[in-house]
């Protein structure tokens, strides 16, 4: 069982950056694979980044690509979503997932570690918005 809690989601300005973190429980943590997602107003959950459990393979949507770093402090059971260069259409609420690891021959940029159904653990979420 893991339990995941987000936080660092806020209001701030086209331009800005956040730095969203996301605390689990759990010693298995560093044998999960870890992803954010987020979900906007009248729209289905999308995948944002996802790291392997040991931080050496990363993925991004092509909306945050080169804007967006993710990564993860395995002793400190922690996983990071740094956003820099935010506009309006990031504005969503972000939510943290876990599971089991995939194994490598699945580490693609398509992979089912982009796909929300393969996910076991959630977050509960935090709201990003960034005003124009």
């Amino acid at each position: 069982q893991v339990q995941l809690v987000e936080s660092g989601g806020g209001l701030v300005q086209a331009g800005g950056s956040l730095r969203l973190s996301c605390a689990a429980s759990g010693r298995t943590f560093s044998t999960y694979f870890m992803a954010w997602f987020r979900q906007a107003p009248g729209k289905e959950r999308e995948f944002v980044a996802s790291i392997s459990w040991s931080g050496g393979s990363t993925y991004y949507a092509d909306s945050v690509k080169g804007r967006t770093t993710i990564s993860r402090d395995n002793a400190k059971n922690t996983v990071y979503l740094q956003m820099n260069t935010l506009t309006p259409e990031d504005t969503a609420v972000y939510y943290c997932a876990a599971a089991p690891d995939f194994g490598s021959r699945y580490y693609t940029p398509r992979g089912p570690h982009t796909r929300v159904s393969n996910y076991d653990y959630w977050g509960q979420g935090t709201q990003v918005t960034v005003s124009s």
